[in-house]
């Protein structure tokens, strides 16, 4: 069965068959305070021939009765193995401050969620600031600061990054206060922060490539053109006999 994937080593999205994938699965029924536990593998091979590297993923579910036979239930934990977060590749001319805080905090997603949440936080005002060159008191301010420069949905995405993240980076004065973040939630986050990232910076480079190459051939027209007239506009008085109709 085919399926879409990207490789985290290359970075490439491509297409997965049966081949690529191995599973395993055991069920572990030693007694314990959490129950039957059903643990399950799975490798993935990139068929990109420059890579050919390996993923591996553990998957530990809770168990329940189904028709009266013990079946898999919900997800208890997942632990990425190779490599060992999801972390992508980004280009260079990222702030290395903002790919470590992002590569951070997609390395303790299962282990801490709510300290991944708030490095997203953290790597959320870096990029505003890095971006924007907006910077404020606080991130709230500097939020507000970028509201007419972005869409109202992608805003709001990122408003909702800081009052998740808030809890970590303010511990001090919420000491009462609890909120769990739970390590799917903790991805979603990440997932706004690498779509900023593609969306802001890489974009923005690519324009910037294909204006530069627009520009660099005109310059090269200019040259090729040297000696002749630089107006574009037809001389005023033109050889009746040289008009060819």
């Amino acid at each position: 069965m085919a399926q879409s994937w990207t490789c985290p080593f290359c970075n490439r999205p491509t297409t997965i068959v049966d081949d690529d994938v191995h599973g395993f699965s055991s069920w572990f029924r030693v007694e314990n305070k959490h129950g039957v536990k059903k643990i399950v593998g799975q490798m993935v091979v990139c068929p990109n021939p420059e890579c050919k590297e390996f993923t591996l993923d553990l998957y530990l579910y809770d168990s329940k009765i189904e028709y009266g036979n013990l079946a898999q239930g919900k997800l208890f934990k997942n632990f990425p193995l190779i490599p060992l977060s999801n972390a992508k590749v980004f280009p260079e001319y990222i702030s290395p401050a903002i790919i470590k805080d992002y590569q951070e905090a997609c390395l303790i997603r299962n282990l801490s969620p709510k300290a991944s949440a708030t490095l997203s936080r953290r790597c959320l005002q870096g990029i505003i600031r890095d971006f924007w060159k907006v910077r404020r008191k606080t991130l709230f301010k500097e939020i507000d600061a970028i509201k007419s420069k972005t869409d109202p949905l992608t805003w709001k995405a990122i408003d909702a990054v800081r009052k998740v993240g808030n809890i970590g980076a303010h511990m001090e004065k919420d000491i009462d206060l609890i909120i769990d973040v739970d390590p799917e939630e903790a991805d979603k986050l990440i997932k706004l922060i690498e779509t900023l990232l593609k969306e802001w910076y890489i974009h923005r480079y690519i324009r910037e490539q294909e204006m530069q190459a627009v520009i660099e051939i005109a310059e090269e027209k200019k040259v090729a053109k040297k000696g002749l007239p630089e107006s574009d506009e037809l001389p005023e008085k033109l050889d009746a006999d040289a008009i060819p109709f």
